[in-house]
This record gives structure tokens, sequence and C-alpha cells, in this order.
């Protein structure tokens, strides 16, 4: 039960519904009614100066809170939003048998936010800019938009009506969450091709981590509650929906829904572990799952599958075979061989593996050893298979094999086996014909990984001019605005030649126009900030005039705090990054990492590699002080643009010279620095 007594200007939510309004003075005395029974990290009430708007959809009324100026981006937005929230709504009642459980629904939108929402029963809390999105926004920016609507509304019912026992449960309730948002967002992309969709987002994040030495087990203990928010990362937002997707396989899709009904209804407002869950799915299946769960949820990492592959005089295949590693540790899984265009089915539940069925097929010039798509693990190409890949992925036929070979070749350009310029010019290749945009926006997400990080500084100064003209032709050619926008915001993170700095300014200050991309306020102020980093001389006047242009109060401070780490003065910059040691200035947790990200910039990381210790120093107090994903991302945007082998051994000294650091936030950095490591190694070699 809640009473607030606020201004009478302001605007208020909580879990309960509105009970009764009082006006007195200046004031004004909200009281709610109570609530069904509720975890108590989910009480919330939001408080401020807020507009509210109101919409019925399906019978219920909804509202929502807001702070944004412009009227055009709210109008823009506020409907796909309600029907968004609606139709997550419905579905979750037809998928689990049980009408929403708490009541009213109001949800706030927060400019800064730290998190991108939170699943508060009845005041659900987003951070702004993941909703209301620009004019042209990407086709991927409206997926992560309806995925993250559709996995707020899920925790209703999974976290919220059933909440976990323990903290070491906790991904259960992302899982579900992720793993239900993925099934809710089909009907709103009927076009889409949604097996790509899910391995594009899921895959990539969860190898980042499972590839490193920090890698962690989807189920942890946890001994104390204030390490919980160290247990949050993508092992549990993207790994856990493939293994629970295995696990749907496994037991069908039938069995697996009702033992999701059984398990709701069983513990509806109480609490519940894995090992309920798995006991109601073993009612209904002949596999040892409580085995299956030790492997996949229990222990951390990813197998590593290698292909052996031998050929006959004629070039038959004479032998195949699949080898898991390491051997002591099986992860059995199905997986599916393409060759050709025939997929062969798999079993892999032994450390060497022959699949007979490949004898005496010829060989198309390479095979996929996870051809579906559905496979987990770090898969190892035969030399044949990967220099035909290297040379002709951008003529497979099918977006689904051209995402899974991406992701494949990726992987083999991190252990070292593919040059990262040969990826890089394959990614320029890839870009010329792929139309799939889900497939484009990984790749110019890794192109610009690419650039930055695993090209020398000679390279990339090479690579530059032509890299600019190309990514401005696909602009003008590209079919669709969404295109366009994932190309001119590539384009605005690489510009580096003085040409193409030119040519960004031009953009900028409206002299050359883009057909098709239109720019917001928030596209103004992120091309000033990069502009202020690539003419240090015009920093000043930049920032100052793009401040002054902006209507929007909230991101007006935005830009004032973060301008300094684009100063051209090393002292200021410097004074900037110590002042952020005090937690105070740490308050609005997105401007610092946005700050930090520009303070070590790869433009500036020879002056910004002094930066590391200290940011390694505080991190313990970041974490006692700071929200639950702080940490992680603090030590990405401090790590991110360095790639030298200085860099890479402050952070191997810090860990060495302390052997009882806390193992969880040893295992972050780890997870951080695994780029940074492996481009020291890459570069020296």
């Amino acid at each position: 039960r809640l009473t607030l007594e606020i201004p009478d200007t302001w605007t208020a939510i909580a879990n309960g519904k509105l009970r009764t309004e009082l006006k007195w003075k200046d004031r004004t005395i909200l009281t709610f009614e109570q609530t069904s029974a509720i975890p108590t990290y989910l009480f919330s009430f939001v408080a401020g100066e807020f507009e509210v708007v109101t919409r019925e959809r399906a019978g219920r009324t909804m509202r929502f809170l807001h702070r944004e100026t412009d009227k055009a981006r709210l109008e823009r937005n506020q409907e796909r939003l309600f029907d968004l929230h609606a139709t997550a709504i419905s579905w979750l009642e037809a998928y689990t048998g049980i009408p929403y459980p708490f009541g009213k629904f109001d949800f706030a939108l927060i400019p800064s936010f730290q998190y991108n929402g939170m699943e508060h029963p009845g005041a659900i809390l987003y951070r702004a800019d993941a909703l209301l999105l620009e004019e042209t926004p990407t086709q991927e920016q409206e997926l992560r938009r309806a995925s993250l609507i559709a996995h707020e509304t899920a925790h209703m019912w999974f976290g919220n009506l059933v909440t976990m026992d323990w903290f070491n449960d906790v991904w259960m309730k992302e899982v579900f969450a992720n793993f239900m948002a993925a099934k809710i967002v089909h009907p709103f992309f009927p076009k889409l091709n949604h097996e790509l969709r899910f391995l594009m987002a899921h895959y990539p994040a969860a190898y980042e981590v499972d590839r490193t030495a920090g890698a962690n087990p989807i189920r942890q203990d946890l001994a104390n509650l204030k390490e919980a928010g160290s247990l949050y990362g993508a092992i549990i937002y993207k790994k856990a929906p493939i293994v629970m997707r295995m696990l749907e396989t496994l037991i069908g899709e039938a069995s697996f829904r009702e033992g999701v009904q059984t398990y709701l209804e069983e513990f509806s407002h109480r609490n519940a572990t894995w090992p309920d869950l798995i006991k109601i799915f073993d009612l209904s299946s002949s596999i040892n799952l409580t085995e299956w769960s030790r492997s996949w949820v229990e222990e951390a990492g990813r197998p590593k599958i290698k292909v052996h592959l031998a050929q006959d005089d004629s070039g038959n295949i004479s032998e195949l075979r699949l080898q898991q590693s390491p051997p002591d540790s099986l992860r059995p899984q199905p997986v599916s061989l393409l060759i050709g265009k025939e997929l062969l089915p798999a079993s892999l539940d032994t450390p060497d593996l022959p699949v007979p069925e490949a004898t005496g097929k010829s060989f198309p010039g390479f095979l996929l050893p996870n051809g579906a798509g559905r496979g987990y693990g770090e898969f190892t190409l035969d030399p044949s298979s990967q220099a035909y890949l290297v040379s002709h992925l951008p003529e497979l036929h099918d977006p689904l094999l051209r995402g899974i070979a991406w992701l494949t070749l990726w992987d083999g350009m991190l252990e070292g086996t593919i040059p990262p310029g040969a990826l890089f010019d394959l990614a320029i290749r890839a870009l010329k014909f792929e139309e799939e945009e889900l497939n484009v926006s990984r790749i110019l997400h890794d192109l610009s990984t690419l650039y930055w990080r695993y090209l020398s500084v000679e390279d990339r100064v090479r690579y530059a001019p032509n890299l600019e003209s190309f990514l401005l032709e696909r602009i003008e050619s590209s079919k669709t605005d969404s295109l366009k926008s994932g190309f001119f915001r590539t384009y605005r993170s690489v510009a580096l030649s003085k040409e193409g700095v030119s040519k960004l300014r031009e953009i900028y200050s409206g002299e050359r126009k883009i057909p098709g991309v239109t720019f917001s306020e928030s596209d103004q102020a992120t091309t000033a900030l990069e502009l202020a980093l690539r003419l240090p001389e015009e920093s000043q006047g930049i920032l100052l005039q793009q401040q002054e242009s902006m209507k929007n109060p909230d991101r007006r401070r935005r830009l004032g705090f973060v301008s300094p780490a684009l100063s051209p003065d090393p002292a200021i910059r410097e004074r900037f990054f110590r002042s952020l040691h005090d937690p105070k200035n740490r308050e609005h947790e997105p401007w610092v990492l946005e700050a930090i990200t520009y303070l070590n910039h790869p433009i500036r990381s020879a002056e910004s590699i002094s930066f590391i210790p200290h940011a390694l120093e505080w991190l313990e107090t970041i974490q006692a002080t700071g929200d639950i994903f702080f940490p992680k991302r603090w030590l990405d945007a401090t790590l991110w643009g360095h790639q030298s082998k200085e860099a890479a051994d402050l952070v191997r000294t810090f860990l060495e010279s302390r052997p009882d650091y806390p193992e969880r936030l040893r295992g972050k950095i780890l997870q951080s620095a695994d780029g940074l490591f492996r481009a020291a190694t890459l570069l020296d070699r």
C-alpha cells in the first residue's frame, strides 16, 4: 500500500490503482489501492513532471507518462506503443491460460533510465529513447523496441506472478521473458526471417561472453545478495533463450507449453526454483533432463566443434567427423550439417562423431557444421570450407546461411585462422549485395569493430577513404530508408579521412542532403559529438552551438555532461575522468557511459591509456554504488577503444597483482578485455 505527497504540478503512478487524490494548497496527496502479493524488488512508483497519454485496447485502459518535447516524435510513436503492449498481453494470456494478473497497466518513459526497461507490475519503466524512435529507424531498432516491450510484458507472468526463490535463479525470469518475446514479435514482422532474427539477436552476444576466460554458467551460486547484480549479462539474456529453445525442441512444443502452464498455475504468487520447473518437464520427457541441465545450465563456456574432412581422388567425401572438446565435458545437442543444399541431422553426444551419411557425397566447395543455425558452440571449419566462404559468402542463396556463415567466419578471425583484413574485405563485398537487413546490421556492426579494433592504425588510415566512399554510395543506392539510416550511422562512426570528415560536416550543417534520412535532435547531437572528436580546433564551437539549438532540456543536459570528454585539452579530459570517482557524478549512468566511450575512443587511445588502471581500481566501488549492469558497461566503455599490447598488459598486471580479487568482478574484467587481448595478439603477429 502506498500514499504519496507530491507538488501539484507533478504526476505519479505506482504498482496499485489510484484510489483517492486530495488537493491541498500546492500539494497533492495520492493514495493507491493495495496490490496483490509482489516481491519487494518490484515495488515501484514514478513521480515528476510528466505528460500523460491514455488509450484503451481490448477493453483495457492503459496510460503512459513521458517528458518528450518533440510532439511529432511522440505522435509518430505513441499508437504503436499501445498496440505492442496490447498484443503482448493478449498473446501471453492465450499462451499461459492465465489472465493478466495485476489489474491496471501503466508505463513511464524516463529520459536517462539506467535500464532499457524494468518490469514493475502496473508501472513498467522504460528508457525513453528505446521506445520513441526517430523518423527513419532501422529495422533492427524497430525489432529491439518490439522485443523490449514483449520482454517486459512477459515478466508480468514470468518473474512477477511466479518469482525465483533466490537470485541464483534470477535467470529464469529473464530467459522466459526473452524466449516469449521472440515468439510474441512474430505477428508484427510477418515478412521477417525469424530464424535469422533469433540467430542474430542471441548468438553474437552470447558468444561474446562465452568465448572468454571470464565466462560464467547460466545458473550461478549466490552467497550474498550484494553480488546479485554481477549475475546479469549476456549469458542470462542471450545464451539462456538458446538453451531454452533447445529444451523445447527436445521435449516438443506442446509438452513445453503444458509444462509452463502447470508451473505458472502451481506457483502463482509464490516462489519457485529451476529444479521445480525441471521436475514438471521431466513428467512428460524420456530424456534425463537433470543431466542435460547440468551440462548446459550449470557449466560455463561453449563446446568447441571441429570439422575433420577427407576427400578421395574424385573430390568426393571419404570421411567426415565432428570432434567436440573438451571431451570430459560433453554438451549433447542436435546439429544439422549442410552439404550443398542437403541438411544431415547429427546428434553430438560423443567426443568424436563420425557422419557416415556424408561418405561418397560430392563436396560442393564448403560444408557448414551448424547448417540450420540451431547448434551452439565454436564451430571450426575445415580449411577448404573456410577458404571457399571467405571468397564466396555473398553468393550463398539463403539469407540464414549467409548469417550462419558470417558468424562462423567471425569466430575464425578471432581465433587467428582468418586475417582481419581478409574479413574486412569480405564485409565490403558482402554489403555490396546484401539486402537482408538483419545481415546488413550484423555485418555493419562487425565492420566497425574490425576497423577500430582489429586493423592496425596504418591499415585503418589506408582503408578509410575507400570505406567512406563505399558507405556513402550505399546510402544513396539502398532501397529502404532504414538501410540508408544504418549505412549513415556506420559512416558517421568511421569517418576518418580529411575528406570523409568534411562530408560529415556538410551533412551536419545541412549543406549536403541524404534523401530518405531524417535527422532528429538526438541524431544531430551524436553527429556533433563525432565531429568534435575529429575536429578538435572546432569542438567547443560545434558543441556549444548544438547545445544552444536543442529544445529538449533532458537531451541538452546530457550533451552538456558529455562535452568535457570531447575537449581538445587533455587536462580538461583528465579532470572530468577523475570527477567520476565521486558516485554523485555517476548518477546519470547512460551519460557517464557515453562520456567514457568518447574518452577512450581509438582516436585518443594513446592519451586515454592512462585511464585504464584507475577505471579498474574503481570497479569495486562502482559495483557497490551503481546499477547491476553498470560495472560491465563501465569496463566495455573503458576498454573498447584500445588494441595495444601495453593496454592489454595493464589489465593483466591489475589481475595478476590481486589474486584475491572478487571472482565475479574478475570474470567481468576478463569478459570485457577479451577483444583487447585478441587484438593485441593478432596485431603483434
